[in-house]
This record gives C-alpha cells, sequence and structure tokens, in this order.
C-alpha cells in the first residue's frame, strides 16, 4: 500500500512516516502489520476524545440516517448546526454570540480576515513573527516564517509583523490597522504562551486605535490547556476567535466567532460576503456537537492539568532541556533537530507517536487525546526515556 500511497496520493514532505493504518480505538493505532501504537499527537490535536469515541460516533450515524447535504451554507436551519451555534455561543464571553462554520482551520482564518477588514474599512494586517494560522493564501500572508511562503509570492497585500511577547512592538499597531492575529499560545513556533499580560495590552491598544484582535485558537481550543479556550488564561477576550481541529473529535471543521453586530456584515453589502458549499455539514456538525457536549459535561477539561502535572514528573532526562506549554499542549525541548528526530523515529519504532512542530526543530510534539489515561501516559512516558537512554549510550560509545 505505500507504493500506491506515494504514486497517487500527493503529499506534503519527501519522507512521510508510512503507518500503513489497520484501525484505531481509543489512544491507539494499529498498523496492517498487527502492531500496536501509543498516540501521543491525537492527529496532530484534532482527535480530541481519542479514536472511536462512542458519542461521536452515534452522533454522526444518527445523522446520516436523517439526511447529509441538503443546501449550501446559510439558506436552511439544519438544527445540529443551530445546536452547535447556540451551545458555543453559551460557552463563550457575551461578545463572541454569533458562529460562522466552514471546513477547516485554514478557512476560518481567511474568513475572520475578511471580517476585520469589513468592520474597519482599514486595510493592514498585524501577525507574529512565526506565527502559523494556515496555509492558503490568505493565511499564508500571516504566517510569520518567510523560507515556507517565499515560493508562493505575491501573497496578500498590507501585512506586517510583531515580535510574540515583545511590548515594544505593541506601537505598531495604529489607526491603520484592520486587525492583529495571534495564537493564543504559538505552536508552530514552540509552544510558547504570553507572558506579562502581552495578549490583554494588545487588546487595550487594539481598543486605543479602533483595531480588532483575532485569537487563533485552532490548537489550544476545546480544553486542551485547562480551559474551554486559551485565551481564558490570560485575562483578554478577544473580538473574533479562530477555531478547528479538536472541535469535531476528529472530523474536518472550522468556525470564526464575533459578536453578531460584526458578523451580520457578511450578509450584506456585499451580499455572500462569505460563502461555502459545506460549512455546517450537518454530519460534521452533529460530531461538533457531541464533541463539545462531551467536554463541557466531563472532567476532561480539569484533567488536562492533572495530566500535564504527571507529563512534567515524568519526563525529566538529561536530553530534555525543559518542557513547554500547557495542559495537553507540550513540547518536550531538546538540544538540536538531529536528537529530536532520532527520539522520534525510535518511539515510532518502539510503538509510539511523537511528532515535530513547524518552525521549531528541537521540540517533540506531545499532544494526545484528552481522554488519555494516567496508565498510558506512564506507558509512553516510559518509551520515550528508554529511546533517550538509547541514544544517550550510542553518543558515549562514539565519544
Amino acid at each position: 500500500m505505500n507504493q500506491d500511497f506515494l504514486k497517487y496520493q500527493a503529499q506534503t514532505t519527501p519522507y512521510p512516516l508510512g503507518i500503513n493504518i489497520f484501525y484505531a480505538l481509543g489512544s491507539y493505532i494499529y498498523s496492517c502489520d498487527n502492531k500496536k501504537y501509543l498516540d501521543f499527537v491525537a492527529g496532530v490535536s484534532a482527535v480530541s476524545l481519542g479514536h472511536q469515541n462512542k458519542r461521536v460516533n452515534d452522533a454522526i450515524k444518527n445523522q446520516l440516517d436523517k439526511y447529509s447535504h441538503v443546501m449550501v451554507y446559510g439558506e436552511y436551519a439544519q438544527s445540529p448546526a443551530v445546536e452547535y451555534c447556540k451551545l458555543l455561543a453559551s460557552l463563550l464571553p457575551p461578545q463572541l454570540n454569533k458562529v460562522y462554520l466552514v471546513n477547516s482551520g485554514t478557512e476560518a482564518c481567511e474568513g475572520a480576515l475578511k471580517l476585520v477588514r469589513r468592520v474597519t474599512g482599514r486595510s493592514q494586517l498585524i501577525s507574529c513573527h512565526n506565527a502559523y494560522h494556515g496555509n492558503t493564501m490568505g493565511s499564508m500572508s500571516v504566517m510569520g516564517f518567510e523560507e515556507r511562503k517565499q515560493v508562493f509570492r505575491p501573497l496578500i497585500p498590507d501585512v506586517d509583523f510583531i515580535t510574540f511577547n515583545n511590548e515594544a512592538d505593541i506601537e505598531k499597531i495604529t489607526t491603520k490597522t484592520a486587525g492583529i492575529i495571534l495564537e493564543s499560545i504559538q505552536g508552530g513556533a514552540g509552544f510558547i504562551q504570553p507572558e506579562a499580560d502581552f495578549l490583554a495590552k494588545i487588546k487595550k491598544r487594539c481598543e486605543e486605535v479602533g483595531a480588532l484582535l483575532i485569537i487563533d485558537e485552532i490548537q489550544p481550543g476545546f480544553g486542551r490547556t485547562g480551559k474551554l479556550f486559551g485565551f481564558e488564561n490570560y485575562n483578554v477576550v478577544p473580538d473574533v476567535i479562530i477555531i478547528g481541529k479538536g472541535m469535531a473529535g476528529g472530523m474536518p471543521v472550522g468556525a470564526f466567532v464575533a459578536k453578531e453586530e460584526y458578523m451580520d456584515l457578511l450578509s450584506d453589502n456585499p451580499k455572500l460576503g462569505h460563502i461555502t458549499t459545506f460549512g455546517g455539514h450537518p454530519v460534521i456538525a452533529a460530531a461538533c456537537l457531541a464533541t463539545l457536549q462531551e467536554i463541557v459535561e466531563t472532567d476532561l477539561i480539569p484533567q488536562t492539568l492533572e495530566k500535564e502535572k504527571l507529563f512534567r514528573q515524568l519526563l525529566v532526562h538529561p536530553l530534555i532541556q525543559e518542557v513547554r506549554g500547557i495542559g495537553l499542549m507540550l513540547a518536550a525541548m531538546t538540544s538540536s533537530p538531529e536528537i529530536t528526530n532520532q527520539v522520534i523515529f525510535k518511539c515510532q519504532d518502539k510503538g509510539l507517536i511523537l511528532f515535530w512542530l513547524l518552525f521549531e526543530g528541537n521540540a517533540i510534539r506531545i499532544t494526545p487525546p484528552l481522554t488519555i489515561s494516567m496508565d498510558e501516559i506512564r506507558e509512553g512516558c516510559a518509551i520515550i526515556l528508554e529511546a533517550m537512554d538509547e541514544i544517550v549510550s550510542g553518543l558515549k560509545f562514539k565519544v
């Protein structure tokens, strides 16, 4: 199957990991050659409730028995989407009360960028160096990593960049700025948290000059940080949030959320200011609703912080310089990309799935399902330490 995979399916890198997937259940993925892998990545933070979650699967199956796609987004009232948006709005600050459902995180970013320009009548967008908000043309324009976007230029104009956590850069937000987009925790850059009320200071500056603050919750959102959304950890309420990944328990979806007054501008002058055929798809919306209900009706959110404590307690090794992040959005930092690569590949051989971050080569991504058990955390961390011990032994032997 790997030969056909490489021949017929377009790739993102020259050397994909290439596990032949047979099935997945809970915190484990099983390959076609009967090998079992403990999943510490969760589809890059997307499979929030583990593989084959019963509540999500039942919601999908029940909706399939009623109807699937019936009309483009925004024309018909369909109960899965309506119920989901109503529940989500009830869990957010009052000014974040209207939801636009789309198909992915990057489409949510595109919609949010259009929205802040529409609301303010301005064109300048500001993002951060080493930011990642998606890979379509607008999202790529606010990606703060030139190496990944230079061959696709020209991108959308009037985009500028600041440095995350650099207070001096806040003055770059002016009366020309339509909006600034920030991750509540910088993901691809290495799971970097805001410091010294950085997000709140950005919001204050936006209010002073009439700009809007977009917070990207695509990775931190839906309970991964010990709050439903990452921004709740940092004393700020954004004007717009964008969401995706863990939103539907592994199904493809995204959304952007703002106050009604802003969102209604997309429906007139011009009409169809943002449109999508499959956004709000009833089967996907049913999965979103079941996922959100499961997250908020259980103790999964506070448990992320208890699980973080266990990870930090266990992941002590000479090759680990620090563990960054919060909750179940963690990165074990080594001293070099070479060591990180060795750990990830050795752990895969031993039955543990780890992964990389986009721009920080020293980071080992640890973003398991929220449902992972304490025993599974112990099992996976033991594999990481075993792999690191082997690397240290190999280094000593070479010396």
